[in-house]
């Protein structure tokens, strides 16, 4: 089938990527010519696992391609995907002027033909008929310069009115797994009105649902949820509003067990195998980030307002969340009582591992006010500190190895589960510091033998 993404986010661009690797012909467009020239260049502008060697397959295929032209991506496409950004504003509310901008692009260069219009983006409960409303002014934008011009009549219009409908494809992404997730998925969810459209969308995702690019391809078919619009936006807000209230609900449970004397990671282990609990999103730690987590339950949140209805647990995940992340400077006042004048060592700056994201990122705020008090802070991360990102940074030191992380530290913080931090030298490190003090914001580290060449370990909750 003939796809076009509009927008080349982390969403946008593993999407187009991996329909054009599943055999589907792609364009991707983004208006940010620098970007698309990166990614003509056979370059993904994010880092995220196997993506570039599938992008550069589905290039030399003849599959995929990047423009900066919506009116040929547009003209391409039997099925077009919006996927812009949709950040939240200081109410907490999703700014949907992006998607707004496409939608009104996407009707500004309809000339005939039936399409599908996706929101992948992450938008609005309500928003699926808000588009198709877009869509239409820009369609009659279009025929209004072109009645102006001469060049067309109220027929063109009315003819263009009854070829596309809307569909909601929300995504389920996890950064730093995205190709995975996309191969590998737990649901696809097509939320719409029109037969067709909902049709089109099964015949594009078929290799997906028949496990044809599945790490286990023996598995039977991906569920597929088809509902009506709003049904589908709001089962995208209710997943990852859910998954951030079990993060914070642990997290609280967490706080409680170091006031007790338990340990959180065996308490986590007892629930988990409860079938109605399970494990997942058990890990105590810092609490969550990066776009969509915050995004997403403000956004709810923001929703339930405008309906008079307020939702206090969701507000609570919230509030819990906040305050964990500064709990790992209160551990760090317990061990070395005036943070003034100390130095602080962070492990990880990315808000989990496998990503280049900083987006609400807790080592954030942990640098922010270890600054306000005084400290100075250094930072290793596996991808930061070699990507030359430093925007939001300006308050440390990011250091190029572990090694010259831990020298003259007077602490170190585990802030990113890096798998590579579980085979750094640590005992070399140890010799380079002021004093032996490990704060293991994930739990992830070795307790014991941390403990065993002199490691003061603080875990969450232990």
């Amino acid at each position: 089938m003939r796809v076009c993404v509009i927008g080349t986010g982390y969403v946008g661009l593993v999407t187009g990527v991996c329909l054009s690797y599943a055999g589907h012909e792609v364009i991707c467009v983004d208006n940010n010519a620098e970007k698309v020239k990166l990614m003509q260049n056979g370059q993904p502008p994010i880092y995220e696992p196997q993506l570039s060697e599938l992008m550069q397959a589905s290039t030399e295929a003849g599959r995929l391609e990047f423009t900066t032209d919506l009116a040929k991506g547009v003209d391409h496409g039997e099925i077009l995907f919006i996927a812009v950004g949709t950040p939240a504003l200081p109410t907490g509310e999703s700014d949907t002027r992006y998607v707004e901008a496409v939608a009104k692009g996407i009707g500004n260069h309809l000339n005939g033909g039936y399409k599908v219009i996706v929101n992948k983006s992450t938008v609005p409960i309500g928003s699926g008929d808000w588009v198709r409303m877009i869509v239409l002014d820009g369609v009659a934008e279009r025929q209004k310069e072109l009645v102006t011009s001469g060049g067309g009549g109220v027929s063109q219009l009315e003819g263009m009115k009854a070829q596309f409908d809307v569909v909601s494809n929300p995504e389920f992404l996890r950064e730093g797994s995205a190709v995975y997730d996309t191969f590998n998925p737990d649901r696809i969810v097509l939320g719409g009105n029109s037969d067709k459209a909902l049709e089109m969308m099964q015949e594009l995702y078929s290799p997906i649902v028949n496990r044809q690019f599945a790490e286990d391809q023996s598995l039977p078919p991906v569920d597929l949820v088809v509902t009506d619009l709003s049904s589908a936006e709001m089962i995208k807000y209710a997943a990852n509003a859910f998954l951030a209230t079990k993060i914070s609900f642990i997290n609280e449970v967490a706080n409680i067990c170091d006031r007790v004397g338990a340990d959180v990671t065996q308490v986590a282990k007892g629930i988990g195998l409860d079938s109605r609990i399970g494990h997942k999103f058990l890990q105590a730690g810092i609490g969550w980030g990066g776009s969509c987590f915050p995004k997403d339950v403000s956004a709810l949140v923001h929703t339930a307002d405008d309906y008079n209805y307020e939702a206090q647990l969701l507000k609570s995940a919230v509030s819990v969340n906040k305050r964990q992340r500064l709990l790992i400077v209160e551990k760090l006042q317990k061990e070395l009582k005036i943070l003034k004048g100390k130095v602080i060592g962070l492990l990880g700056l990315t808000f989990k591992p496998n990503t280049d994201d900083m987006r609400d990122a807790p080592a954030l705020n942990i640098i922010q006010e270890l600054s306000r008090l005084g400290a100075k802070v250094k930072a290793y991360d596996p991808i930061i500190s070699q990507s030359g990102i430093r925007d939001g940074l300006s308050d440390v030191i990011v250091e190029t190895d572990a090694e010259r992380l831990a020298d003259h530290c007077d602490a170190l913080v585990l802030v990113t589960d890096w798998q590579q931090f579980l085979s750094l030298d640590y005992e070399k490190m140890a010799g380079l510091m002021n004093s032996r003090v490990m704060i293991d914001g994930r739990n992830f580290l070795d307790r014991d033998a941390l403990q065993s060449i002199g490691f003061r370990y603080v875990g969450m909750g232990r």
